[in-house]
């Protein structure tokens, strides 16, 4: 894992020329911005100006001609320059930064993992009306096969008011982080272990709840490790394999992982096994790995964070010791 010293060194290396073209960029675009939202104003008051002598019908004649006007100023003359900067930012600098962790990894900033390999995990069993993602990160790190990007998935909901009107709402099922690895053994069944939310916020209720096992098939795991179990609550296929995989030390591993990631991203971490991979979804409200419009980019804090995310998801393989054998 890179030092922060090193990190240090490749940002006044390699990336602070860049990002400091990149500013000069995005303060044009800024000013851009001003200039239209100025016309816009304008335009504005004198539509409003107009209405006090056109009546009603002007005045709303008006502000929709400044709203049409506002749409085409934004396409003409904004939204390919905002594209091309967010393109030029990811590929530059994301893309250096995930070059910088391991050469071997590949980078696709439009790319993001398949919906079927997100529901293969059984993760989060609610099937998505939406699902897209960005950023993906694929390669191979101490021999062990690793892919990862952001990912929101969302379903719906439909409602229909006194009058007759139906209204769609989305709710978000997961945002955040998603990531595949080989785990070197081949599961029979599947072990999940999710955060033990129903016991913080119930008590013994929640306990009850679990053992009900209301929100989730399969059988609720019980471990003989208090301090795991106050951060995850586990369900699985099969008693005896879940216990195999979840040794002490893998447990101890677990925990401390939830616990920088908590650091980190602020969420929780979710994690299954089946098949011969490992699955875990780093929840982040945050859209992560872009760049800023408003305020500069070319600072080391910055670029640190960006790091620490992707090393968050890199160094999962070092974290939970993916690369041997599953042993204890």
């Amino acid at each position: 894992m890179k030092s922060p010293e090193e990190l240090r060194a490749f940002f006044h290396s390699d990336l602070k020329g860049t990002l400091e073209e990149l500013e000069g960029i995005r303060r044009g675009l800024c000013r851009k911005m001003l200039t239209i939202g100025a016309v816009c104003g304008i335009l504005a008051l004198v539509g409003t100006a107009l209405g006090f002598f056109l009546g009603p019908i002007g005045m709303v004649a008006s502000f929709i001609a400044c709203a049409v006007l506002a749409v085409i100023c934004y396409f003409t003359c904004l939204h390919s320059d905002l594209k091309k900067f967010k393109h030029e930012f990811k590929h530059r600098v994301i893309g250096g930064i995930v070059k910088f962790i391991d050469p071997s990894l590949e980078y696709a900033p439009t790319g993001f993992i398949p919906q079927g390999t997100y529901m293969q995990s059984t993760l989060f069993n609610k099937q998505p009306d939406r699902y897209r993602g960005e950023d993906l990160v694929r390669g191979r790190i101490d021999n062990t096969n690793i892919e990862f990007s952001e990912v929101h998935s969302e379903y719906k909901t439909q409602t229909t008011d006194s009058k007759g009107r139906r209204q769609t709402q989305w709710h978000t099922i997961f945002k955040g982080l998603f990531l595949v690895a080989d785990f070197n053994r081949n599961f029979h069944g599947t072990t999940v272990v999710l955060p033990d939310l129903a016991e913080k916020a119930f008590g013994f209720l929640g306990r009850m709840l679990q053992k009900l096992n209301i929100a989730r098939s399969g059988q609720l795991i019980q471990l003989e490790d208090p301090e795991f179990e106050k951060l995850f609550v586990v369900y699985g296929s099969d008693q005896i394999e879940a216990r195999y995989i979840l040794t002490t030390s893998m447990m101890e591993r677990l925990a401390l992982y939830h616990r920088k990631a908590k650091g980190i991203t602020g969420g929780n971490i979710f994690v299954a096994f089946t098949g011969r991979k490992i699955f875990v979804a780093l929840w982040c409200l945050k859209n992560l790995f872009e760049p800023r419009i408003f305020s500069q980019n070319d600072s080391f804090s910055l670029v640190r964070e960006h790091f620490e995310f992707m090393t968050l998801a890199t160094g999962i393989v070092a974290e939970l010791k993916l690369n041997p054998k599953l042993v204890s």
